[in-house]
């Protein structure tokens, strides 16, 4: 379970500090698929980053399986990234000289054991329709095709929550139905908690649960 309570965050300036996100509250079980939008600067990217640890709010609190990571040492909110939340960003991210089987497998590196993570990878790549590209580069893929590789990788560790920043923003109409798709499978499948950052609407249209950043406060937007 996901919950957010009263989070805020600010940026210091030379005049003054700046405030990006106040009062932001969530709740999100497993199963759950939200999505966000709003207008470039509004603060949803950020807002994402702090869900998923990779940078603290100012103030307010981010629990995931009743878990603060922002109460942890570096090295274990490092560890709680790797092994609760997986990320999907506009810019898939591969390693170049990595085989689409390596790329899959990057974060399980730290991971204490690797058992099992190969035949998993395996699974994931058919799952999304690329077993039959396992040992290609990146350079050899479609954008498409490296975005479902960026999903496989962000589920290999069975994460409790998946946060993707317009992961359909980079791609011609046709791939981004197609990842779109396959992002909400998968999210079935996995029952993960979902939280998707979009500007499409055609995207936005397929969740049940579509929030707005709006004068720095996430608001639900009415379902159509």
């Amino acid at each position: 379970m996901l919950v957010v309570k009263q989070l805020h965050k600010e940026y210091p300036t030379p005049q003054g500090a700046v405030s990006i996100l106040s009062g932001i509250d969530l709740n999100l079980q497993r199963g759950d698929a939200a999505c966000i939008m709003g207008p470039s600067g509004s603060g949803k990217s950020t807002l994402l980053y702090i869900l998923g640890a990779l940078e603290p709010p100012t103030s307010g609190s981010v629990e995931l399986d009743s878990q603060n990571p922002f109460a942890l040492d570096a090295n274990a909110v490092a560890a709680f990234r790797n092994q609760k939340v997986g990320f999907v960003f506009q810019d898939h991210c591969l390693l170049p000289q990595c085989s689409v089987l390596e790329n899959v497998l990057i974060p399980t590196v730290v991971a204490p054991s690797a058992d099992g993570f190969v035949e998993r990878a395996r699974l994931l790549l058919d799952q999304v329709g690329l077993s039959h590209r396992i040992n290609y580069r990146p350079a050899e893929l479609s954008g498409g095709e490296k975005q479902r590789v960026a999903l496989a990788r962000a589920l290999i560790r069975k994460p409790t929550m998946l946060l993707c920043d317009e992961p359909t923003g980079n791609l011609d109409s046709h791939s981004a139905v197609a990842v779109a798709s396959l992002l909400l499978d998968l999210h079935r499948n996995q029952q993960t908690i979902l939280i998707v950052v979009t500007h499409s609407a055609e995207l936005a249209s397929r969740f049940s649960r579509r929030f707005e950043m709006h004068e720095q406060q996430l608001l639900p937007m009415k379902l159509n």
